[in-house]
């Protein structure tokens, strides 16, 4: 599980202080809430550390007034050596096509993977603490469920189809 995860009855304490408030303000005391590191670089910019089970991530926020729009960019650390990227392109759209929110990329200049989505909150819309924390929630559980899958293709040689088949199964009970 999570770290963090499962702390909605909180939530509901959080109160926008104002209708135009910054998403990343929010977000902040979602971080606190949780318990979960976090960084306020800039006004647009919110850095998170959230520990989870294969690793930790770094996840950055960014909100763009003049869009209304809140980006997402998790990154789970994982680095495609070059031989290996003609495989990672292959499997990411076997991933995206089980999402239903956000989609994974590889960042063309250093290889990096990450988890990418967004929250649109154009026409004075505002979002609420549930919603910035299923915006996190969703990235933690996509990154947890496909990490083994990119480390079953760069490490372990397996296919695209073998390595997305091996994560689509989900355990029952506890041995």
């Amino acid at each position: 599980m999570l770290q963090g995860a499962g702390c909605d009855m909180s939530l509901h304490t959080i109160e926008p202080e104002y209708v135009d408030a910054n998403p990343l303000d929010l977000l902040e005391q979602v971080a606190d809430m949780h318990n979960w590191p976090f960084d306020r670089s800039h006004e647009q910019e919110l850095n998170l550390s959230i520990s989870g089970e294969w690793r930790d991530y770094h996840i950055s926020l960014n909100w763009r007034e003049d869009i209304g729009g809140l980006h997402m960019a998790c990154l789970p650390d994982v680095r495609v050596p070059p031989e290996k990227v003609s495989a990672v392109l292959k499997l990411l759209p076997f991933i995206n096509e089980h999402l239903w929110s956000g989609h994974f990329d590889l960042w063309s200049e250093d290889g990096t993977i990450m988890f990418r989505d967004s929250l649109l909150l154009s026409g004075g819309a505002t979002a609420t603490p549930e919603q910035c924390d299923q915006l996190v929630n969703l990235a933690m559980e996509a990154c947890e469920r496909y990490y083994p899958a990119f480390q079953y293709v760069i490490w372990a040689g397996k296919t695209p189809e073998e390595a997305v088949a091996a994560c689509m199964f989900d355990t029952q009970g506890s041995a």
